[in-house]
């Protein structure tokens, strides 16, 4: 019987975008059911984890060095570029809602990797519009029905579930994967012990 991971994901991450890439290099030869589950990690932050903002503003200036290292050594290993936007947090809500938009049409996995890439690797601004458009139209969207939908109220409520629900089941930030419905795992490194799991069972 395949295995199902449940996979929250905000686009705003650069962590996030390693685990997107791993996660398909690394189980996707596995007997794994991925399902892809947008977030606004913002709100998650908000709900359960506003240390977070506390890190920002102070942060430890010797570990902050650091991790600008760690993600650069991890870029490097999954093979993605992995820069620092200027804008940094940036408004996702948009984007976030768009990959519901995505899903329905079979397209989440190149609108998902598009949109890491104009933020992470070409270092555009994705809370606006004339780049949403232009990752619209790269993937093949329909750029009408794109910009309706992210206004739609459904679509709003789609992405609050989400963030909510992952906020119930013990996850505090981005990506969160659950496999089989409770085994929760944070983190891009993370992904090789899921693996190690589906390959024992």
């Amino acid at each position: 019987m395949a295995h199902r991971l449940e996979f929250f994901f905000d686009c705003s991450s650069p962590w996030t975008y390693l685990a997107f890439e791993t996660v398909q290099l690394r189980l996707g030869p596995l007997d794994v059911d991925i399902e892809w589950r947008p977030i606004l990690v913002g709100g998650l932050f908000n709900t359960v984890n506003p240390s977070v903002y506390a890190s920002r503003e102070n942060p430890v200036i010797p570990k902050a060095q650091y991790m600008r290292k760690d993600l650069q050594d991890w870029a490097r290993y999954v093979g993605v570029q992995i820069g620092w936007p200027e804008i940094f947090p940036v408004n996702s809500v948009k984007a976030m809602r768009g990959a519901f938009f995505a899903i329905e049409h079979g397209c989440l996995v190149p609108y998902a990797r598009a949109v890491f890439r104009h933020y992470w690797s070409d270092l555009k601004d994705i809370s606006q519009e004339a780049e949403l458009r232009a990752i619209v139209d790269e993937v093949g969207l329909d750029e009408a029905g794109f910009f309706s939908a992210i206004a739609d109220q459904r679509y709003k409520d789609r992405l609050r579930e989400n963030t909510e629900e992952v906020a119930r089941r013990g996850g505090f930030g981005t990506p969160t994967m659950f496999l089989d419905g409770d085994d929760m795992y944070f983190g891009n490194d993370r992904v090789e012990l899921i693996a190690g799991r589906i390959e024992r069972s």
